[in-house]
Parts: structure tokens; C-alpha cells; sequence
């Protein structure tokens, strides 16, 4: 049942299903890759009241019927529609209870992919309740809820008359996302817990469906009713829902027909070749979502390239950076314009020193610079790793000559013959300076001539909140030997966001400057910073962090998403998730609109350096960054771990600590 990367994954909801063999059959003959039918058979409500069920076992068709192949790939079961795990009224509450737990128990037997469970109204405590202790009790299924992008009383405002909705309904009333986040609160945001997510006529707002994309939805579910008919008579689909489908696409999401045709002779088949076609007309991706392709939210940990040597297939990764290079290229062919004029060409030599060559991407840039400006540079590749020096020394014997110098020797710790005009460096990480950049350039720069050049000059890191229900349960289900279990959430991670909502823009946060002309260098940082987070209800799970750097003059490089370098692909943005996610509830009553102001009053970048020359081969550097939520009182726990609380009063983050080991 899993999206193909080739082509859309589309099922088909059966309201009746008097022969399921036959069904299927029909199905698959119509373009389907699977069927949704109740566990129970809909004549057969049971009664549990009396003690077991007056239909006794018969409630539901043979598990012979199909292969164990089929049931478990094909069918998806949906729970009788007239249970209500929730009802006021004490017996229909009972009989539903025993009832749900029946057809789960058949769904599991049958080892069916997914049970997909109606959400209909907030009121969902004894469901989450129930699914809560199936989920952590052996139950293997998915657990699709299904439930409306927007609540009945709202979907419904062009029908309903005002008069007949109470003024006093709270946002959890009107919200089916709220309703959705009360159930998977309760339920512990279980990682086999996803959305069946139906798509109305009328689409809700941008920021409603950005609230969406950022849930785990495993489905969408299509009415009929919601296509349009062409001038041939078949279903097409408006251009917002067009939109919103390739969108989900995009994220390898399902979709289900529900309903039956409303296009005269032509059966369901047209509306799976619709999508289809949709699918495959999908604009192409672009190179950045090329190159991520099977990357989209993968936590990877961030590269620590002066305590490991990285291996030849991360950069040869990396070198395939159409843009990064060429900017580079640009920005040393203008400062070795300014540091030799046309009138000294001839006379007058530079140096240039890329410090962390690697395999060379940079040196060559450089030499094809100082060609390109008709100017003579000596260039020095500095590099650690004795295995990329492997590749350098190659590169010089047969292609380089005496204008490179290759240096094995960490940055930090080489004695320079000469002094360089320009320092080139290629250190920055995904937050900027979460590769140690600022320490090795600062170590670099004592043989840096006084007006010598910094490539890059500056560079600054920024921030944004985050919602992504699926990045909060990646970080939940890891687990290290010997590591706390909460470990995982002081960490920074690297990874190629694709589903989730940032709820307010990125801002600046902490700027580093090169060469360091500071009397006395000190790389800690403190910063404060407020975002306004608009108009919905929303979970906060962690911050996305990017940077944008001034390689030279007006020559910038940013990932940043109002910034992005157009066709990067060298960096994927950090993320910084948070212990227990925070709900901003903004609308609390109907047609109330409100914003909520999320203030980061303390946030610490903080380095402690110890660095010994005559250790270096002992030397291992690592980061810990950590998140914590305050609520006015600063002890620490009883396992030395900072307090947690449920009220966000500010949020401290803890960057860094270099720790140099003896």
C-alpha cells in the first residue's frame, strides 16, 4: 500500500460490499491499488448488552475469502459507523466499547495494513483511550483516523443558519484540527497513528492546509462531489485542489475515492486516471528536491569534520553543488580583482590559502578566478585529512603543477611560510557556525596579512518554530545504548524538511565576522528573540535552523527559505527539537481571530574551549545543544537533568560546548 515513487497509490472506499472478492476484482480492474471495507458487515449490529453479541460470531465475512496476501496489502478496514466510544448515554457507550474492541481484534487477526477509525467531534477521551491501550499493547495496525480539513459547522455556513450554532462554542468545537490533536495528544502522538483526511468542496485557508501538510496524514480521502465534469463528460478537479493534491503528492501521500460516480457511463475508473495523469503531470522537481530525493525528513547528525575524516563518497556528495562553487569562484575573482590592480598585474603576486581544501572543488575555483582575472596567485590547500590529501597531491602532479601547495596539516596548528591576501574556507555547517567554523578561522587567521581577505566574510545563523508531527516522533523512537532516553532532544540534527508548517519567518539570531579583529576573541553569543504566530491553532515541536553567509562584498550564499540560493543543495536546514510539544490555542470562541506572541527571552550560545597542541591526536571535539522549557524556577532534577514543564514562559538553547578531551 505504500506510495510508489512512479505513481500515485489511489484505493477505493466501499460504502457496500456484498461480494468482496467480486469488489476487489473491480477494483483492481478500474486502476486501484486497494479497497476500503468495513471489518463488519453493516446489516450486523450487535448487541453486547445481554452479555456476548445476539449475531454471535457471524458478525463479519470468512477471513477465506481472500489470501492472507490480499487482506494484509489490499484492506483497509473501517470500524461501523455507528459506534460511539464517546456517547452521554451510558448503555450506547458500553455496547460501542465492546463493539470496537471486537472489529479491532478481526482487524489485527486479519493482519490487515490499516483500521480507519471516524473522528466526528471533540468529544473523543474514551476513543483515545481505547486506541491508546491497543497501540501499546500489541496491536500492529495502523490507525487511520479519518475526519474533515474543516469542521462540520464551518464546512457547512452557507447552509446552517447563524442561529442554530451556540455563540459560545470554543475553538475545540469548531476546529477539526483541534479535535485531531486532543485524540493524538491522549494518545501519545503514537507513531502508527495517521490521518485519513478528508478534502472538502471548499478548500480551508493557506494557513489551515500548511497546518495540515504538517500532521502525519497517510490518506486523503476524495468525495466524488468534489470533482468537476470537463466538456468530455469526465472528473477534473478544480486548480486549488489540483494544487493541493500534487502537493500531498509530493509527499507521498495516498488518496481514496469516496462515493459513488456521478459522471453518466463512466463507472470509477476516470477518477483514478485523473490522478493519475495529475500525478505525472507534476511539475519537475527542482534540484535541490532532486538531490534530496529519499532524504525528506531523515534526522542525520550533523558532519564533525575535524574530529572525523570524511569519507571520499561525502565529498564527492557535495561537490555536485551547481551553485556553491560558482559563488565561491565569484566571489575570489572579485577580491583578487581588488587586491591586484590592472597596473600591477605583472609585477605582483598574491596568496591564497583554502583552508579545509578536501578533494579541491575550492583550489580549483580559485585557480580558474585568478586566470579568468588574468592574475598571479599562489595558492595553498591546506587539509587534515591525510586520505583527501591523497586526492590533492594527484591533482598537483597532474593537473596543477607549481602553482598549488598542498599542506597535510590541521589548520589550527601549521606554521605559514608567507602570509596569505585571501583565506577561503568552505567550514560553515547547516546552522552556520555548528561546524566550528569561528574556531578554525580565528586559529587561521595569524597568518592572515593585516588587509588580507576572509572568504567568507561574515555569516549569520537564523531560527523559526517549527510544527512537524513526524520529525517530534523520529526524535521519540530513537534510542542509544548507554544514552539517557531524553538524550536525543538536547541534539541537533540535519535534516531535509518536507513535512511540516513553520509557524512564523526565520530570524537572524547569532553573526560571526572574519578575520576576528577583536582585541580579545570571544566566540559566546546571547540573543532574544519574539515570533508572532498567526491566526490558527497550532503545536510547536522544535526550531528550524538555517544561515546566510557574505562570502565577499554582495556575493551571499543562504539557506535561509525568503533567501534561499536558488539550485543549492550543499546544506539542509537543523532542527532543534523540544521535549514536549507546546500548543498555542489562538481562536477561543467562533469567528475569533488572534495571534500569540512565542518569546525566546534567553538563548545562549556558549563555547569552552581547551585546546592542547601537544594532544591534538587525542583531540575529540563534540556539541550538545539543548532546548528547555521554564516555567519561573531554575533547580534541576534529581538526575542532574534540567526541569520540564507544560507552560512555555522562555525558551533557553544551549549551543555548543567544545570539549576537548586529553
Amino acid at each position: 500500500m505504500a506510495a510508489s515513487r512512479n505513481r500515485a497509490s489511489v484505493g477505493l472506499d466501499f460504502h457496500y460490499c456484498p461480494d468482496i472478492s467480486r469488489s476487489l476484482n473491480d477494483c483492481s480492474d478500474a486502476g486501484y491499488d486497494f479497497a476500503a471495507i468495513s471489518i463488519a458487515h453493516p446489516q450486523h449490529r450487535r448487541e453486547f448488552m445481554g452479555g456476548k453479541a445476539s449475531s454471535k460470531s457471524n458478525f463479519t465475512r470468512s477471513d477465506l475469502l481472500l489470501t492472507s496476501q490480499d487482506w494484509g496489502s489490499l484492506i483497509v478496514g473501517k470500524v461501523s459507523p455507528w459506534i460511539q466510544m464517546d456517547s452521554d448515554d451510558l448503555i450506547i457507550r458500553r455496547n460501542s466499547e465492546q463493539a470496537f474492541e471486537q472489529e479491532l481484534q478481526y482487524a489485527n487477526y486479519l493482519s490487515l495494513p490499516a483500521v480507519m477509525v471516524s473522528l466526528r467531534s471533540s468529544q473523543c477521551v474514551n476513543l483515545a483511550r481505547y486506541l491508546y491501550h491497543r497501540l501499546m499493547t500489541g496491536f500492529t495496525n495502523q490507525i487511520w483516523v479519518q475526519l474533515g480539513m474543516k469542521a462540520l459547522e464551518l464546512d457547512t455556513g452557507d447552509v446552517v443558519s447563524d442561529a442554530l450554532i451556540p455563540d459560545d462554542l470554543t475553538a475545540a468545537d469548531l476546529d477539526s484540527w483541534e479535535w485531531w490533536n486532543k485524540l493524538r495528544t491522549l494518545c501519545g502522538s503514537h507513531k502508527r497513528l495517521g490521518l485519513a483526511l478528508i478534502v472538502p468542496e471548499d478548500l480551508p485557508t493557506d494557513e489551515e492546509i500548511e497546518r495540515w501538510l504538517g500532521e502525519p496524514i497517510r490518506c486523503v480521502v476524495l468525495a466524488t462531489n468534489v470533482f468537476l465534469t470537463n466538456k468530455k463528460g469526465y472528473p477534473v478537479l478544480s486548480k486549488p485542489h489540483q494544487q493541493l493534491i500534487q502537493r500531498l503528492f509530493r509527499l507521498d501521500r495516498q488518496v481514496m475515492i469516496s462515493g459513488h460516480s456521478r459522471h453518466a457511463d463512466k463507472a470509477l475508473a476516470p477518477y483514478q486516471q485523473y490522478l493519475a495523469y495529475l500525478y505525472q503531470t507534476m511539475p519537475p522537481l527542482d534540484p535541490v528536491a532532486s538531490f534530496a530525493k529519499g532524504y525528506e525528513d531523515y534526522l542525520q547528525c550533523p558532519l564533525q569534520p575535524l574530529m572525523d575524516n570524511l569519507e571520499s563518497q561525502t565529498y564527492e556528495i557535495f561537490e555536485k553543488d551547481p551553485v556553491k562553487y560558482s559563488e565561491y569562484q565569484k566571489a575570489m575573482y572579485l577580491a583578487i580583482l581588488d587586491k591586484v590592480p590592472e597596473d600591477e598585474k605583472d609585477s605582483k603576486h598574491i596568496v591564497l590559502m583554502v583552508v579545509g581544501a578536501g578533494r579541491g572543488p575550492l583550489v580549483k575555483a580559485a585557480l580558474t578566478a585568478a586566470q579568468k582575472a588574468d592574475r598571479k596567485v599562489n595558492v595553498y590547500a591546506i587539509e587534515k585529512n591525510p586520505n583527501a590529501v591523497v586526492t590533492l597531491l594527484h591533482l598537483k602532479n597532474e593537473l596543477w603543477g607549481d602553482s598549488v601547495t598542498v599542506v597535510s596539516c590541521d589548520m589550527r596548528e601549521w606554521k605559514a611560510p608567507e602570509k596569505a591576501d585571501i583565506l577561503v574556507s568552505e567550514l560553515l555547517g547547516s546552522f552556520g557556525d555548528n561546524e566550528l567554523s569561528p574556531e578554525c578561522l580565528d586559529g587561521a587567521q595569524k597568518f592572515l596579512r593585516d588587509d588580507g581577505v576572509s572568504i567568507p566574510q561574515s555569516y549569520t545563523s537564523y531560527l523559526s518554530p517549527l510544527q512537524s508531527s513526524k520529525l517530534y516522533n523520529e526524535v521519540r523512537q530513537v534510542r542509544e545504548k548507554d544514552k539517557h532516553p531524553e538524550a536525543h532532544f538536547e541534539t541537533p540534527y540535519v535534516v531535509r524538511l518536507h513535512s511540516r508548517r513553520e509557524l512564523a519567518d526565520a530570524q537572524p539570531l547569532f553573526t560571526f565576522h572574519h578575520p576576528n579583529k577583536a582585541s580579545v576573541i570571544d566566540n559566546n553569543r546571547y540573543g532574544s528573540l519574539k515570533f508572532t504566530i498567526k491566526n490558527n491553532n497550532c503545536l510547536l515541536h522544535g526550531f528550524a535552523g538555517y544561515f546566510e553567509t557574505q562570502l565577499y562584498k554582495d556575493v551571499m550564499l543562504s539557506i535561509v527559505p525568503q533567501t534561499h540560493s536558488e539550485g543549492m543543495f550543499s546544506w539542509f536546514p537543523a532542527f532543534f527539537p523540544i521535549r514536549v510539544s507546546v500548543a498555542f490555542l489562538l481562536a477561543a470562541a467562533r469567528n475569533q481571530v488572534a495571534n500569540a506572541l512565542l518569546t525566546i527571552t534567553h538563548l545562549w550560545f556558549l563555547r569552552n574551549r581547551c585546546i592542547s597542541l601537544a594532544t591534538a591526536q587525542s583531540r575529540c571535539i563534540s556539541g550538545d545543544w539543548l532546548i528547555l522549557r521554564r516555567c519561573g524556577t531554575s533547580g534541576a532534577s534529581p538526575d542532574h537533568r534540567p526541569p520540564t514543564s507544560t507552560i512555555l514562559m522562555d525558551v533557553r538553547i544551549l549551543s555548543v560546548c567544545d570539549v576537548q578531551k586529553h
